[in-house]
């Protein structure tokens, strides 16, 4: 017989409490950069292109990308037209949330880690709440999560990807694995509403890819994530 751990028992702290290693201080302002690096320009060219054809446009990633402050330059490319879908991984989620609520994020994980602190934050938990009731409507991961942020209280929305995302109508799409997260620490975690709502945006991810023939699929930072549910959806497509 196996015993499974009792999330009850977790003490949660509030992120007032926190030590945060990324604030919007840090974040980038919006202007053109020059010089720029010949290879970007090649890519930019092909965006250009795939739009004109009405391709899709696809930017896969990972969280590191929000924490080097490159929100802005996101939200424009969105704003302009320029891409047609953000795919991302849970950690992603995360970062938006805390940014949007309180301006900071990103936690040293030697340091919480060696205290039982890591991840176990109160607010953050709220992330649950949100995916619990999307998954009881119908929405995506993605989608759900956009719709919080820019229908709630939070004071730097502004900087949000998944709420521009969301008002934008442009597909975001959350691929999570369970385990990978902090929030899936939380009482409040139902992998039942995760796994629904994660496949729900698999699913139109792979549906998106029908239109990606003379378009672009980018990918910064995701090793894993990004590569492997390109491949599966884009065998689904072929198909």
């Amino acid at each position: 017989m196996f015993r499974s751990f009792d999330t009850s028992r977790l003490k949660m702290s509030p992120l007032a409490e926190r030590i945060h290693d990324f604030s919007l201080s840090e974040m980038l302002e919006l202007k053109p950069i020059s010089p720029v690096d010949e290879k970007l320009v090649t890519v930019a060219e092909r965006i250009i292109t795939a739009k004109r054809r009405g391709a899709a446009v696809i930017l896969m990633m990972g969280a590191h990308v929000l924490r080097s402050g490159v929100q802005l330059y996101i939200i424009d490319l969105m704003k302009n037209g320029y891409i047609s879908c953000i795919a991302m991984n849970g950690a992603c989620i995360i970062h938006d949330f805390e940014l949007s609520l309180i301006g900071q994020t990103t936690e040293s994980v030697g340091r919480y880690i060696r205290e039982g602190q890591f991840g176990l934050w109160k607010e953050t938990g709220q992330i649950n709440d949100i995916v619990n009731k999307a998954a009881r409507v119908g929405l995506g991961l993605g989608e759900g999560i956009g719709k919080a942020i820019s229908e709630g209280s939070f004071p730097y929305k502004n900087v949000s990807i998944f709420a521009s995302g969301y008002l934008l109508k442009v597909l975001l799409t959350v691929h999570v694995g369970i385990g990978y997260d902090i929030t899936h620490e939380h009482p409040n975690c139902d992998g039942k509403a995760y796994g629904a709502t994660s496949y729900l945006d698999f699913l139109r991810f792979a549906e998106l890819l029908g239109s990606l023939e003379g378009g672009v699929i980018m990918n910064f930072g995701s090793a894993v994530m990004a590569p492997e549910v390109y491949l599966k959806a884009l065998a689904m497509a072929r198909n």
